[in-house]
Formats: C-alpha cells, sequence, structure tokens
C-alpha cells in the first residue's frame, strides 16, 4: 500500500490542526513529503542500518492487515510487552493502523502485574518478546478470559502475523483506520505507582498530538534540527519515551532503540545522537562513574577541580547586572573552562554520544548541581515535568528560555495554577480523559472544569516559571509539627557519588533520619567502613545545609542491599516505592529512633 492508494489523512478531519486526526497520519504524511527520507534505524550484526518512512509505512501496513485477520477490531485493546526495539515501534504503529488500542506493560512486570493488566484492559492480543515474557503471559491468561491471541517476537511471532496479511484487502485496512479520530484512545498506560495496583490512564489521539505540537513548538533545537537523531533507551512502556517515539515519528528524527542499558556509553557512542533523554539516575550514573573512574587513576582532584568550573561556568551565564542584563563570562574562568574542556570535559561528552548538545531529564528532579555541571560542559539538560496522565510534560525548559532548579514554563495552551495547599493543578488539550474502570479515581483526579490534581507541591514565580517542592502525600510531619518535603533532602544525598538511594523518614518522630543505599559500582569496599560513613555523612551535611536545623537530616543507617525494580523497591522509572521500603524496614526505621 502507497500514499496513492487513497490512504491519506482526511484534510477535513484535522482541520489543517497539528492536534486533530490521529497518530497514524504522521506517518501518511512524512511518506508523501519523501518515502525515501531515513526515519529509524535497526542495530543488526553489522551495525546500524537505516530504515525509511516507506519501508517502514509497508511493514506497519502488513503487521496491521496480519491483526484484522486475527480478529483485532477498531477499539479492541492489545498488550505490548517487549524491551525497547523496533519492534515495539512497529507494533504500535500497527495496532493503531487497525483502529485498536495499544497497553503497554513493562517487560520486568510480574505475573500478577501483567495478569491485573490483562484482565482490567479486557486485552483481546498480546504480543511479547520472549519466551520468558510468554511464560508470564500464560500463567496470567486465567485471569484474561478475552485474550485470544499472543504473538512472541523472538520465535517469529510477527512473521506469523505478516503472513496472515494477504487475506485482509487495502478498502478494510483503510475502513479500519477511517474509525480512527482525535478522541479515539490511543492506549491504556498503566501507571507504576508507587502504591496499590496500577491505574489505566486513558490517552487518546488527540492528547498525543496536543503534546506533540507544544513539545516540537518548544523544542526546535532538538526536534527541528538538520539531521536530528536520538537512542531510545528508557522503557517505551512508559510515556516518557513513548511521546519521544512519535515526535520523532512526526518530525523525521532519526530514531534508534536499544534495551541493553549495561553498554549504554558503547551505544551511544556507535549511534551518535543529537539530543538523548533519560532520568536523573541516568545523569547521576554518568557523572559518578566519571568520578570514581577519576580516582582509581589519581586523577580525582583535578576531576573535582573541572567539576567546579563547570558548575561556575554555567552559573556565570545567569549573572546579570543591575540593570537586568547578562554579564560576560570573566576571561579567568573562560580560560580555565577551556583547559579542563580539553582535558576532561570532552570525554564526558563521548559518554553521550559526542555529538549530543541537548538532553531531556523527566521524571523525578535532577537538582541544581547536576543541571549546571552538564550545561558547564557543554550538554545542556532541560528539565520538564509531566505525568502520564498529562500524555508527558506539562512544561519544558527550552534552549533559549531556560532557568535551572524549574520544569519551565507550562506548554502552549496549558494552565497552571497552585491550590490553597500548594499542590499543582494543570488545564490542557495534553490531561487525561480518565482512569479505565475507575470513575472514582477519575473523579478523584479531574475536576469538572478539567483542572488535573497532580499530586505534587509547588510554585510559579512571577515569570511563569514552575518550581516542585514535594509530594503532597509524602510531606513528612514530625511529632513538634514541623512539615518536611523529603525529596529536597535525598535529591542532594543522592546526588553523591558513592549514593544509590536515599529515603528521609521521621513522620510522628521527634526528628528527621535516613535510609541510604551504597552504588556497588562506585564502592566496593566493606560497607561497614568508617571512610564510608564519612563519605555519607559529608553528603548529608550538604544536603542539611539546604533546610533549616528542624528539617535536618540526624540520623542515618547504610542498608547492606540496594532497592531495585527486581526487589520491588523501585518502579520502572526509578522512584523508589516509599510504602513497599517503610513496610518492610520498619524495624530499621524504628531503631533509628531508639535511644
Amino acid at each position: 500500500m502507497n500514499a496513492a492508494d487513497g490512504d491519506r489523512p482526511d484534510p477535513a478531519a484535522s482541520d489543517g490542526r497539528p492536534d486533530r486526526g490521529n497518530l497514524t497520519d504522521d506517518v501518511l504524511d512524512r511518506l508523501a513529503a519523501d518515502p525515501e527520507a531515513v526515519a529509524l534505524a535497526r542495530r543488526g550484526p553489522d551495525g546500524w542500518s537505516d530504515v525509511t518512512i516507506g519501508a517502514f509505512h509497508a511493514d506497519v501496513v502488513t503487521v496491521a492487515k496480519g491483526l484484522l485477520a486475527a480478529g483485532v477490531r477498531p477499539g479492541d485493546r492489545v498488550a505490548l510487552l517487549s524491551r525497547t526495539r523496533y519492534e515495539w515501534t512497529l507494533v504500535d504503529y500497527a495496532v493503531w493502523w487497525a483502529g485498536a488500542v495499544t497497553v503497554p506493560i513493562y517487560e520486568t512486570s510480574s505475573t500478577d502485574q501483567v495478569a491485573w493488566i490483562l484482565s482490567d484492559s479486557g486485552a483481546v492480543a498480546a504480543v511479547v518478546e520472549s519466551a520468558q515474557h510468554l511464560g508470564r503471559v500464560d500463567e496470567a491468561r486465567r485471569d484474561a478470559p478475552d485474550l485470544k491471541h499472543v504473538w512472541t517476537i523472538d520465535e517469529g511471532g510477527l512473521d506469523e502475523v505478516r503472513s496472515a496479511a494477504a487475506g485482509v484487502s487495502d478498502a478494510q485496512l483503510k475502513q479500519a483506520r477511517a474509525t480512527l479520530t482525535s478522541d479515539s484512545l490511543a492506549t491504556l498506560i498503566y501507571t507504576s505507582g508507587t502504591t496499590g495496583r496500577p491505574k489505566g490512564c486513558r490517552l487518546t489521539h488527540g492528547n498525543f498530538r496536543a503534546e506533540l505540537s507544544g513539545a516540537l513548538e518548544q523544542l526546535p533545537d532538538l526536534f527541528g534540527r538538520e539531521n536530528a537523531s536520538t537512542l531510545l533507551f528508557l522503557p517505551l512502556a512508559h510515556v516518557f519515551a513513548r511521546i519521544i517515539q512519535v515526535g520523532a515519528i512526526r518530525s523525521g528524527t532519526r530514531l534508534g532503540h536499544t534495551a541493553d542499558v549495561k553498554d549504554l556509553v558503547a551505544d551511544l557512542g556507535e549511534y551518535q545522537p543529537t539530543f538523548v533523554l533519560a532520568v536523573p539516575r541516568v545523569f547521576e550514573k554518568v557523572f559518578n562513574s566519571a568520578s570514581t573512574k577519576a580516582y582509581a587513576d589519581g586523577k580525582g582532584p583535578i576531576f573535582d577541580r573541572a567539576v567546579a568550573t563547570a558548575i561556575a561556568y554555567s552559573k556565570a551565564q545567569d549573572a546579570t547586572t543591575r540593570r537586568g542584563k547578562p554579564k560576560r563570562v570573566g576571561a579567568a574562568l573562560r580560560a580555565k573552562h577551556a583547559l579542563f574542556d580539553r582535558l576532561v570535559f570532552a570525554k564526558l561528552r563521548q559518554a553521550l554520544g559526542g555529538h549530543a548538545e541537548w538532553a531531556i531529564s523527566g521524571g523525578a528532579p535532577l537538582g541544581d548541581r547536576l543541571a549546571h555541571f552538564y550545561r558547564g560542559i557543554g550538554v545542556t539538560v532541560l528539565e520538564g515535568y509531566g505525568l502520564t496522565e498529562t500524555t508527558a510534560a506539562l512544561c519544558v525548559n527550552t534552549p533559549s528560555d531556560q532557568r535551572i532548579g524549574t520544569v519551565g514554563r507550562p506548554f502552549p495552551e496549558t494552565e497552571v495554577r497552585v491550590g490553597d495547599d500548594g499542590e499543582l493543578l494543570f488545564r490542557g488539550p495534553q490531561v487525561f480523559t480518565g482512569y479505565w474502570n475507575n470513575d472514582e479515581a477519575t473523579a478523584g483526579a479531574l475536576d469538572p472544569d478539567g483542572w488535573f490534581a497532580t499530586g505534587d507541591l509547588g510554585d510559579v514565580d512571577d515569570d511563569g516559571f514552575v518550581r516542585i517542592t514535594g509530594r503532597k502525600k509524602e510531606i513528612i510531619v514530625t511529632a513538634g509539627g514541623k512539615n518536611v518535603a523529603p525529596a529536597v533532602l535525598e535529591d542532594r544525598v543522592r546526588a553523591h557519588p558513592l549514593v544509590s538511594q536515599c529515603l528521609v523518614v521521621g513522620d510522628g518522630k521527634p526528628f528527621i533520619a535516613a535510609l541510604v543505599t551504597i552504588d556497588r559500582e562506585a564502592w566496593t569496599g566493606p560497607l561497614d567502613s568508617p571512610e564510608l560513613e564519612t563519605q555519607v555523612q559529608q553528603a548529608v551535611d550538604d544536603a542539611n545545609a539546604l533546610v533549616s536545623q528542624a528539617e535536618s537530616i540526624r540520623k542515618f543507617v547504610i542498608l547492606d542491599d540496594d532497592w531495585t525494580e527486581e526487589n520491588g523497591y523501585l518502579t520502572p522509572s526509578f522512584k523508589v516505592k516509599r510504602t513497599a521500603v517503610l513496610r518492610d524496614l520498619h524495624d530499621t526505621v524504628e531503631a533509628l529512633f531508639s535511644r
């Protein structure tokens, strides 16, 4: 099938507006402009090979026909359980082309979680990556009576789907795709959540297209530059990676995939993206690994001076005169920065592929120190803010309009206000339509006027920049009645090269304390080492400098084991499951407050 077959977006359906129509229109728009334009890249035994938009379109159409042949109908839900790879994007668009709804499942999800999502969504089919994933789905099938088909990518499942395509005509496929409007459900994304069963967020094609309009308008330096490319390594089950996927397809950004995070530096060096996206933990790991290597090579003091120079150089870019005009960076600082750029910064940029000028960070606060550090070495990290319920970003810092320490200004057509209790409320075209099969939760999150309660505390400055100060439900109230936002302390402690995770505790207690886990790649010595305790104390002291004495961490304990997604203490986006930690480590927490 090609554009000449009449499989084109209906101009009347979109009214010329980019937030109308549906997500398959982006592929057809690109196809009409240049079918030989590179859209994606696939890695094989001999390296990366380009995939044109024409080849991608043909593959999508074939898989979509195969889905229709198997009985998938417009509006049906199709589960997708796989690591980040080309086939993820292929199946996602094929499901949409058939008029159906993609239900992503994290590839690390347990059998119980898989069963819940399949059952709650009523999925009629599933595409999984491996035999291991298939085993989990098979175990869960007794709870998912609607599930009729399961195809395994690694065992030729998509070839099986393609082989059935011949039985479906172009006209039948066009009819299925024609059912889609901007109000059609595009996906059910189940929030990984730090407590309780995941809730399915209903996101429409219009939600995605409105979000894309804002993102592409705000970030032309990333998506609009010549030969733009990005390498996705975050899970595509997460809305953050998903919006970059559809943004790349719409904008013509060359899109690659990798799921091997252990070899990420090598992959980035080979692929050489012009921008990357990651959660703060990735940026922390790159920094910590560089610091650890420098000290191991006897160059620790040089690295520390380079870090201080990068941060000072970045901060100097924000300095203004009394009249509010930008100050020039001093000659001495420029010279020192140039020296360290040759000695240190160029090597650090290579860790992100060597060609990335920009990075996007979301999912958790990055912290001022790391933000200044990366901008100082020549890779500006643009922090944004959003949730699954808001189709990713509500606001973002941009290359031309950045204020470190904030998450930027709201997207066009997006409104923000601060509730009486300090909670951030947003309203805009990217805000979801509610939770699947859960009217009670929907009513608790969306008011009748469309304002979404984020659950995050924050403020908006006079220039419209939004700042996140903590989670509404995570505010700690000490025995003395002091309200403490733990995120400020946790982020700063976690910034230390030896620290992996930190959880601040003290609700109803006489003072604030902390649970700390150690990055075992950075520290290979014993955990009861006095040297390690001294290092963690320094991290705590650094955090305490940000708050009042009543909010400061008085005691901490170094735990034997780190928190991971595998042991159930981290979500797939690296957020600590506070409830699970406090439940399982109750005695450890109580011991911190015993005399």
